[in-house]
């Protein structure tokens, strides 16, 4: 569920708790209780507080609006301390003038610049990307840090960039942005192999077709406050299928970085890598790569790559005239259309097999 937050304002605030309401609203998740937070005449900031409480996070804004002189502790130490500590409501503190307020009052935030907005942002969400960037020489570039951080940590969006060092480094300090951040090394690599891929890190199985695998994907993901983060980009119009709006923002960078990955996945990632390029590669290189990556891709439910695989197995043994190869890989891709629902071109494809190998499928396979 989202979590409710209350703004505790005096009405010549107003102006700056809509801002405030609106920056909360659309960068930290939260829902803002904002008419209800103006104090009406004869209200003070401790009885609006305690008010407030009825809502999971609680933010005073103080100002000499708000507070009244003098304001002695006996008055707001048990609204604006205590009672929210007994009762586990998170309270921070605004300030929003001049006004100092007492340091008892913490945490506080300086609500007349941005950075001080980013700190409460990141206090309201209370958590933290596991996302570890890999080593990359540092960033100077303040100017772009900033563009990036207004374009998809303030808000939701997309934004391309040409420097992976520029692209890590802002994943390295926008770790408290984001629920998560999610990357894809996309250099040489088709649509479903980065949507296996995603779904992957993702904990998710998604076991149909291309395109119903990358509308799940869109759901998923727009609905949570992630950052996916795409290097080794060659096009950016190409990966539009990863910009998924909602909640969720995309970075895309231009140039690959380092490579990083579990031995499983170095393993399948060579096994897509050279049936991609399967007219450069010896033929029993092929096989083997086509069915070690299937053995791994069937075992993860990635049923979408495999079909892609099988293809392009295929389209290798035709080049060759392997008729055993043109079985074997047509076999499994009329399992697969079969438990899309695609019977009709599972028959045909069945009938060509018949038809192709018929007695001959029996010749020897060959040397690999």
């Amino acid at each position: 569920m989202t979590p409710t937050l209350f703004l505790c304002y005096a009405s010549p605030d107003r102006d700056l708790a809509a801002t405030l309401a609106a920056f909360l609203e659309r960068s930290a998740g939260v829902r803002v209780f904002f008419g209800e937070g103006e104090m009406r005449p004869g209200e003070d900031l401790a009885a609006k507080a305690r008010e407030a409480r009825m809502a999971d996070i609680v933010v005073p804004l103080l100002s000499r609006n708000s507070v009244p002189v003098p304001w002695p502790r006996s008055q707001w130490g048990g609204a604006l301390i205590d009672e929210p500590k007994a009762e586990g409501v998170r309270i921070g503190f605004v300030r929003c003038d001049e006004y100092v307020p007492p340091r008892v009052l913490a945490p506080q935030f300086d609500g007349r610049s941005l950075g001080g907005w980013r700190e409460l942002k990141r206090w309201i969400r209370d958590r933290v990307a596991s996302y570890v960037p890999p080593e990359t020489p540092p960033c100077s570039e303040s100017v772009d840090l900033e563009t990036l951080s207004a374009t998809l940590a303030d808000r939701s969006g997309s934004a391309t960039v040409a420097s992976v060092n520029l692209a890590f480094e802002f994943a390295r300090v926008s770790g408290a942005d984001f629920d998560e951040i999610l990357r894809l090394e996309c250099q040489n690599r088709t649509l479903a192999a980065l949507a296996g891929d995603l779904a992957a890190q993702l904990g998710l199985r998604l076991e149909g077709e291309l395109e119903n695998n990358l509308a799940r994907l869109r759901d998923f993901c727009s609905a949570r406050r992630f950052l996916l983060l795409l290097d080794g980009v060659l096009s950016a119009s190409a990966m539009h299928e990863f910009v998924f709006g909602g909640r969720c923002s995309t970075l895309l960078c231009a140039e690959p970085g380092p490579h990083v990955g579990t031995p499983e996945e170095d393993a399948l990632r060579s096994a897509q890598r050279v049936l991609l390029d399967a007219k450069n590669a010896g033929f029993g290189e092929v096989c083997r790569a086509a069915q070690m990556g299937r053995s791994l891709l069937r075992d993860q439910g990635r049923i979408a790559e495999m079909y892609e695989l099988m293809r392009q197995w295929y389209a290798a043994a035709e080049l060759r005239g392997d008729l055993r190869i043109l079985d074997e890989s047509s076999r499994e891709m009329v399992w697969i259309l079969e438990g899309w629902g695609r019977y009709d071109e599972a028959r045909r494809l069945d009938y060509h097999r018949v038809a192709e190998c018929g007695e001959q499928m029996f010749l020897p396979l060959g040397d690999f």
